[in-house]
C-alpha cells in the first residue's frame, strides 16, 4: 500500500481527532483579515469584480485553512515537553487542519494557481509541515511506525521536486527551508536505517549548502557545514562494517524483533512488571551527535524499540474508528530524549515520568553522560560522597553570569549523584549508567523494597584497545548490537554477510542460555528476575551477561578490574559472567571468527 503524500493526499493513518465539518466557517474578523489579502493577491490579475463569486470563496477559505495550520503548528512549541497526556488533544486539532488543508489544495489546485499564485514550495511546505507532525508524534509515542509516516512525506517532497523553484527566487529564507527540510529528512531516515538514502540526501544537501552560501554570501555558512560533517561522523559511528559479496554494504537493524529476546521457558519463574518509559539522557563531552541525539542515545533508543509495523493496517489510531483487530504486540516503551539536560530539567522530566508511571510498570533511566569524581575525602559514605555523572551547566544563569563550582569543600551542584535518585525507587527502577564513575551507583541503598537493578559501565578500556569513544561507548554498543561489539574487540572491522547471519543465529542461542543461567540460579537477586518478564529488561540483561563474560575472558581486558562491568546488586558471578558453560560459548563464537587468540582459554582463576 502506497501511503502519505504519494497518494496526494493525508494518510488515514494520522492521529486526527474525532471532528466534525470539513472546514471550520471564518468569523467576520477573520474573514475580513483574509479578504484584505485576498484583494492583494488578486490585486494583479484583473478588476476585483471580474473574478467569481466561487473562486473568491476557494481562496479565502485556502487561506484562512493556512493560516490556522500556521497559528496551530506554532503552537505546538508552547506544549510541554513532559507528560504524555495534555498534549493530544491539541495535536489533534493541529492534524485535523492540515488534513483538511491538504486536501483542500488538490481539490482547488486550478483555482489556487490562478487566483492564488500558489506555488511548488508552498505546497512542499505543507507537506513539509505534515511530516513534522508524523515525527513529534512519534516522539511523543514512541510507536516507531509514525516515522514511516514521516518518511512518505518527506521522500513525495523529494520525488516530486517541490523545492526545486527555490533557487530561482531571491530569497535567502526560502532557501534555509529547504536546508531544514533536508535535514529533517535526514533524521527520520537515519532513525529508520535507510542509510543510503541518507548518503543520498547528504549529497543533495552538501550541493545546495554550496549553493546558497555561493549565491548568498551569508554568516551561517559555518553552521550548515558543521550539520554536513555531523551527519558524516555519525553515519560512520560504527566500528565494523558487514558486506554483501559485492561489496556493499549491509544496513543491520537492532530494534527489537520477534526473534530477538530470549523466550520465557515454561516454568521459569519472574515478575510480571512492564517497562512503560524510559529517560535517555546524553552528555558526554565530545561525542558525534546529530540533531541533540549522540550515537549512545541513538543506540538506546533503538533498543527500546520494536521493528515498525504496517501503521494502517495493524495499529488503532487515536480519533480512529476502533478496528475488531487488535495489535499482535503491545506498544513500545515511552522515551523521553534529553540531550545535555541541566539538573532541573533533568529532574522534572524524572518527576513526571514517575507520577505518570502505570502500576505494575517499570522507569529506565540511561545515563551516557561524563564522570563527576568526589574533591577529596569525607568522613561518611553516603550517596553523595562518590560523585555521579555531569549534567548540563551551561544554561544555569544567575544575575547573568554562569554558575560556577564555588568551593572544593562542597557538592558539584551539576552532578547527579546515585542519592538523587532515591525518591523514584519508590516504583520499580531500572538505571543503565555509562561513564567513567558509573561504580558511583553501586553504593545504592534499597529504601523501600520495590525491585531495583543498576547496570554499571566499564570505567576505563584498555590503552591497546582503539579509543572509539567519540563514536560512542562501547558498553552501549554491546547493549544494543553485541555482535558488532565482540567483533570491535576481536579486532574484526568487516565481515561477510553470510558469517554475520551465522554468528547472529549463535548469539540467540548463547542468549537462551544465559536467560536459564538467571532464571536456574539459586542466589540471584530476585530483583534481576522481577524485571525479566518484560522482553526489553530481558534483552538488556543478556546482552549485559555477555559483555561482561567476554571483558572478563579478553586477554587485554583482564589487566584492570575498573574493565569490567558491574551491577546492583552484585550478579553471583560463578553462576553467571563466569559460568564454564557460558564461558565455552564464547570460546565458540570466537572460533567461528577464527579470534580465538585473544581470549584465555582458563580463565576460571580468583581476582
Amino acid at each position: 500500500m502506497v501511503r502519505g503524500a504519494a497518494r496526494q493526499r493525508l494518510p488515514r493513518t494520522g492521529p486526527a481527532s474525532r471532528t466534525t465539518g470539513l472546514v471550520e466557517k471564518p468569523s467576520r474578523k477573520r474573514k475580513s483579515r483574509t479578504e484584505f489579502a485576498l484583494q492583494e493577491i488578486m490585486s494583479s490579475g484583473g478588476a476585483e469584480d471580474d473574478i467569481p463569486q466561487g473562486e473568491r470563496k476557494t481562496v479565502t477559505d485556502f487561506c484562512y485553512l493556512l493560516d490556522k495550520s500556521k497559528q496551530l503548528f506554532n503552537g505546538l512549541r508552547d506544549l510541554p515537553q513532559y507528560g504524555q497526556k495534555q498534549w493530544q488533544s491539541y495535536f489533534g486539532r493541529t492534524f485535523d487542519v492540515y488534513t483538511k488543508l491538504w486536501k483542500f489544495q488538490q481539490q482547488h489546485r486550478q483555482v489556487l494557481d490562478n487566483r492564488y499564485g500558489l506555488k511548488r514550495w508552498q505546497i512542499g511546505e505543507i507537506a513539509s509541515k505534515i511530516g513534522q507532525l508524523y515525527y513529534h508524534y512519534y516522539l511523543r509515542t514512541s510507536e516507531t511506525s509514525y516515522l514511516n509516516e514521516a518518511f512518505s512525506f518527506y521522500s513525495a517532497i523529494r520525488q516530486r521536486s517541490y523545492y526545486s523553484q527555490v533557487n530561482k527566487e531571491d530569497r535567502p529564507e526560502l532557501v534555509v527551508k529547504k536546508l531544514r527540510y533536508y535535514a529533517r529528512f535526514i533524521v527520520v531516515c537515519l532513525l529508520l536505517n535507510k542509510m543510503d538514502v541518507v548518503k543520498d540526501l547528504v549529497k543533495e544537501l552538501s550541493d545546495e549548502i554550496e549553493d546558497y552560501t555561493h549565491r548568498f554570501n551569508t554568516e551561517d555558512q559555518v553552521e550548515w557545514n558543521l550539520v554536513l560533517q555531523e551527519v558524516a561522523a555519525f553515519v560512520e559511528a560504527d566500528p565494523v562494517m558487514v558486506l554483501n559479496d559485492d561489496n556493499t554494504i549491509v544496513i543491520t537493524s537492532n530494534r527489537l524483533s520477534e526473534t530477538g529476546a530470549p523466550l520465557l521457558e515454561q516454568g521459569m519463574i519472574v515478575g510480571q512488571l512492564t517497562l512503560a518509559d524510559a529517560l535517555i539522557i546524553g552528555n558526554c563531552n565530545n561525542q558525534v551527535k546529530f540533531s541533540e541525539l549522540t550515537v549512545d542515545m541513538f543506540r538506546m533508543l533503538q533498543a527500546l524499540e520494536r521493528e515498525p509495523m504496517n501503521l494502517a493496517s495493524q495499529m488503532n489510531k487515536p480519533g480512529m474508528q476502533e478496528s475488531t483487530e487488535k495489535p499482535a504486540r503491545r506498544e513500545n516503551p515511552h522515551k523521553y530524549l534529553l540531550y545535555k539536560p541541566t539538573f532541573s530539567q533533568l529532574y522534572t522530566f524524572l518527576a513526571a515520568a514517575f507520577k505518570e508511571l502505570p502500576a505494575n510498570s517499570v522507569l529506565l533511566i540511561y545515563l551516557s553522560a561524563t564522570g563527576v569524581f568526589p574533591s577529596g575525602r569525607s568522613d561518611s559514605e553516603g550517596p553523595y560522597d562518590f560523585g555521579g555523572v555531569l549534567t548540563n551547566s551551561n544554561r544555569d544563569i544567575i544575575n547573568g553570569d554562569a554558575v560556577h563550582k564555588r568551593n572544593q569543600s562542597y557538592k558539584e551542584m551539576h552532578c547527579l549523584h546515585p542519592g538523587d535518585l532515591y525518591p523514584f525507587t519508590r516504583k520499580p527502577l531500572f538505571i543503565i549508567v555509562d561513564s567513567s564513575n558509573s561504580v558511583a551507583y553501586k553504593n545504592f541503598t534499597n529504601l523501600f523494597g520495590q525491585p531495583l537493578v543498576c547496570l554499571l559501565s566499564p570505567t576505563a578500556y584498555p590503552k591497546a584497545l582503539q579509543d572509539q569513544s567519540q563514536r560512542g561507548s562501547l558498553f552501549t554498543l554491546f547493549l544494543n548490537n553485541p555482535l558488532m561489539a565482540f567483533l570491535f574487540v576481536s579486532g574484526l572491522s568487516s565481515m561477510r554477510r553470510g558469517l554475520w547471519e551465522k554468528c547472529q543465529d549463535y548469539l540467540r542461542k548463547i542468549n537462551r542460555d544465559i536467560a536459564q543461567l538467571l532464571t536456574h540460579s539459586r542466589s540471584i537477586d530476585q530483583a534481576f528476575l522481577q524485571f525479566f518478564g518484560d522482553e526489553f529488561l530481558r534483552l538488556l540483561l543478556t546482552r549485559f551477561v555477555f559483555c561482561s563474560a567476554t571483558m572478563r575472558m579478553h586477554k587485554i581486558f583482564r589487566q584492570e578490574t575498573r574493565n569490567y562491568p558491574e551491577t546492583y546488586p552484585q550478579l553471583p558471578r560463578d553462576e553467571t559472567v563466569e559460568n564454564p558453560h557460558l564461558q565455552k560459548h564464547i570460546l565458540e563464537l570466537a572460533s567461528i571468527l577464527d579470534v580465538r587468540n585473544v581470549f584465555l582459554e582458563n580463565t576460571i582463576d580468583d581476582y
